[in-house]
């Protein structure tokens, strides 16, 4: 009998490490940051490391409403604003709804992280159907566009967009066909919209972490014997934690990082990859 997935960061045989590892020092201070994905794994690390620099957070979630609270509580505990966005990023209102809901609460938007995203393995491509391929498309990079197109009239000059990408972008994943190819999607996405977003003063970058301990991989239906041995292939020999990626997403998100745009940071336990 196949073990049920396991949702929540709480189902998990080992608790991901969220916390920010050092104090803030106002480098988001009064900012807003929309954070998708952001009820568990990177994304909840994202918007805890970000509410601690001082941003108030939007937390858009597809369905885990209880994993979506815990972090909202956990970015008040920051003593930040925290709202909920329920939200299927990958339909195409939803980044209408997101965009007017948050700047109906928060009046603002500064930062957009686009972290939201989908994976099935499948060894043989013949196993893909195409509502699968079509749905990891729709998740993974249309409802990027969808969230940027409805945002960009909120984006004024200094505010930055990061994408999550991937390793297997870089790599390639013989199981994950679909889901690498829209890592691909989602690195020129950054490259060409940072080329059409410079001249208004807004930075366009990604993070392409390798395997870290999130609930993607367990939920996404990876079998349990390589769940075990996750991320023991990298050079550092073990998976990162979310709190190992957060940092890049912070740095790309304030001012320390100026002078970059149409850039992917590489948080990935040593691999080494071009561009």
């Amino acid at each position: 009998m196949r073990t049920p997935p396991k949702d929540r960061e709480s189902d998990l045989d080992r608790a991901p490490k969220w916390e920010p590892r050092y104090a803030g020092s106002d480098r988001l201070k009064d900012k807003v940051a929309i954070v998708t994905g952001g009820d568990s794994g990177i994304g909840r690390a994202v918007a805890v490391l970000f509410a601690r620099e001082g941003a108030d957070i939007a937390i858009v979630y597809k369905s885990n409403k209880a994993d979506a609270e815990e972090t909202a509580s956990l970015v008040g505990a920051e003593g930040r604003t925290a709202i909920l966005v329920r939200a299927d990023v990958g339909k195409t209102s939803a980044g209408r709804t997101i965009v007017d809901k948050v700047v109906s609460k928060l009046k603002r938007i500064d930062v957009l992280v686009n972290n939201a995203g989908e994976q099935h393995p499948a060894d043989d491509i013949r196993d893909i159907s195409p509502e699968q391929l079509q749905r990891t498309f729709a998740t993974n990079i249309f409802g990027m566009f969808y969230l940027v197109q409805a945002a960009l009239p909120h984006l004024k000059k200094g505010a930055a967009i990061i994408n999550c990408t991937s390793v297997t972008m870089y790599q390639g994943s013989g199981g994950l066909l679909d889901y690498s190819a829209t890592k691909g999607a989602i690195t020129a996405f950054t490259r060409s919209l940072s080329e059409n977003l410079i001249e208004k003063g807004i930075r366009v970058n990604a993070v392409a972490p390798g395997p870290i301990w999130t609930p993607l991989n367990p939920r996404g239906g990876a079998p349990a014997e390589k769940v075990e041995s996750f991320g023991e292939t990298t050079p550092m020999k073990r998976p990162g934690e979310p709190n190992e990626v957060a940092p890049s997403f912070l740095f790309l998100a304030c001012d320390d990082s100026s002078y970059i745009s149409g850039q992917v940071l590489h948080p990935n336990g040593g691999t080494v990859v071009n561009g």
